[in-house]
């Protein structure tokens, strides 16, 4: 397993280092990593990765099952309980994700470009995003690593006893990563899962496994012990619902769709009560009121709808306009969008890349196209782009209700659809139609009075609130209410997932 290409000199074209990565890549022999080694896999079946930019063959991995991850998982549990790994004192492990972002930081321009060609996302909202941010995370959770503390309460000043609680690791980890931002979510949940001292079985998304496999290679060389991180490549059916259901797992951390979800979380229970942690769909609300900085909006909403191609599951998807400004915002985002240059990834100038596959392009068509015959209006775009790669136009849709399935539904393309509401309604009506989603997982005002803002915070239904585009650098908890899923991960309160508590209560 040797995911490598030659050392390309500073300011070397996209283009030549793509080029020269689809040709290390053709040459991959599918692998799993476990206790450190990467082997075939146990029944030697393999899959095919797309370049959804055109739709060829990127590499062919490893298509793991069962006994790939009864392997892993067995190889996870000894370095829990008999390597090296539980006697490294916090620091150590801390000092080994520090080496991990270094090594990601120095070859983060090859990064940047595998994820590109994986997910088919532009270069830039990569290179300018996720990668910063999960290099980010694993320096973060360094820092958390000699943090993690019980407590002790006050005692009797003459009391010979003492009662107190500790936290300690919870054990084996699975990780269930998406295809929308599969690096970003493999750091983010690995660098949790180790400065809590676990270890961890990793299954990537299918669709998009590369950079996971890299991140391995990277695990390996700056000296992360055998059996700590393991990978297992394989579909979400077979090798995710393996670890799932393993006996050995004791917690999932997984992000993707609410339907998968609620069966890990049926499996979980029926396997041995592992934890999960689950973050799932959106529907995300948008609320613009006539006071706010239409420009800044507009361009604000169309950027997160169109950064991913619509696949990111806290982009704002459902926008409520006071009724005053409607027709200038609907007529600033239509310009916005015209804006957006599409094509593959790994082009600098590309703004907006593929959809992840032919099957999800055509499954937003058909909720797209189930709306408009119910009497939805497309403003802009609402087809796919023809020619090769897996391409949708970026669309504003009117006149939807709230029944039809793009007001409802998860569409994960690059599509808004936009609905006036009064101009007298008030903070409480205008959360209604927000909180009306079975999903909650974020929410965006465009506001200046800080009155209807403080409001709208109290009364939307979602995990975390954005107004007027956010600000700041903390790293917040991030999760979703109601079929959002529920857990938060970053931060000290994402460490939680990863522990347990065991209260102490010490007599003389």
């Amino acid at each position: 397993m040797n995911i490598v290409v030659t050392k390309h000199g500073e300011g070397q074209e996209s283009t030549a280092l793509h080029d020269e990565l689809r040709r290390a890549l053709a040459e991959v022999r599918p692998a799993v990593l476990i206790d450190g080694n990467w082997q075939a896999p146990a029944a030697g079946n393999s899959l095919e990765v797309d370049d959804p930019a055109d739709g060829s063959r990127v590499a062919t991995i490893a298509a793991g099952d069962e006994q790939d991850i009864d392997l892993a998982v067995a190889a996870a549990q000894r370095a829990f309980q008999l390597g090296p790994w539980p006697r490294l004192p916090a620091s150590r492990r801390a000092a080994m994700l520090f080496a991990l972002a270094d090594a990601i930081e120095r070859e983060q321009a090859e990064m940047a470009l595998l994820e590109s060609m994986d997910a088919g996302h532009s270069l830039r909202s990569i290179a300018n995003g996720d990668v910063p941010l999960g290099i980010r995370s694993l320096r973060d959770y360094a820092g958390w690593a000699t943090k993690i503390a019980g407590e002790t309460p006050m005692q009797p000043a003459d009391t010979t006893c003492m009662d107190y609680f500790l936290r300690e690791p919870i054990g084996v980890a699975g990780i269930i990563t998406p295809w929308n931002a599969p690096f970003l979510m493999v750091l983010q949940k690995v660098a949790t899962a180790l400065a809590a001292g676990c270890t961890v079985v990793i299954k990537p998304a299918e669709l998009a496994p590369l950079s996971a496999l890299r991140i391995g290679q990277l695990c390996l060389e700056v000296g992360i012990p055998a059996g700590v991180v393991n990978i297992v490549t394989g579909t979400g059916a077979v090798a995710g619902q393996a670890l799932v259901d393993h006996p050995d797992v004791n917690v999932v951390s997984f992000t993707g769709s609410t339907a998968v979800g609620k069966r890990i979380m049926a499996a979980a229970a029926e396997s041995n009560l592992k934890r999960v942690v689950l973050e799932l769909g959106g529907k995300s609300p948008v609320l613009v009121f006539a006071d706010a900085d239409l420009d800044k909006a507009a361009k604000a909403i169309v950027g997160e709808i169109t950064f991913k191609s619509g696949q990111y599951c806290a982009a704002g998807s459902r926008v409520f306009v006071q009724r005053s400004v409607y027709a200038a915002l609907l007529d600033r985002m239509q310009a916005a969008m015209d804006r957006i240059s599409i094509g593959p990834g790994h082009l600098a100038t590309t703004d907006m890349g593929p959809m992840i596959s032919a099957a999800q392009r055509m499954r937003a068509q058909e909720i797209i196209d189930h709306s408009i015959a119910a009497g939805a209006v497309v403003q802009r775009g609402g087809h796919a782009r023809s020619g090769p790669g897996y391409f949708y136009e970026p669309t504003l849709i009117t006149h939807a209700t709230p029944g039809m399935r793009v007001s409802r539904e998860e569409i994960f393309a690059p599509a808004l659809v936009v609905t006036p509401f009064d101009d007298a309604a008030s903070p409480h009506e205008v959360a209604a139609l927000a909180n009306d989603s079975a999903y909650g997982l974020s929410a965006k005002i465009w506001a200046r009075d800080i009155g209807t803002v403080h409001c709208l915070i109290r009364l939307l239904q979602a995990g975390q609130v954005i107004v007027n585009g956010g600000g700041g650098e903390a790293t917040l908890p991030f999760g979703g209410v109601k079929q959002s899923g529920f857990g938060r991960e970053n931060g000290h309160v994402g460490l939680s997932a990863f522990t347990e508590i065991k209260a102490v209560r010490l007599g003389y």
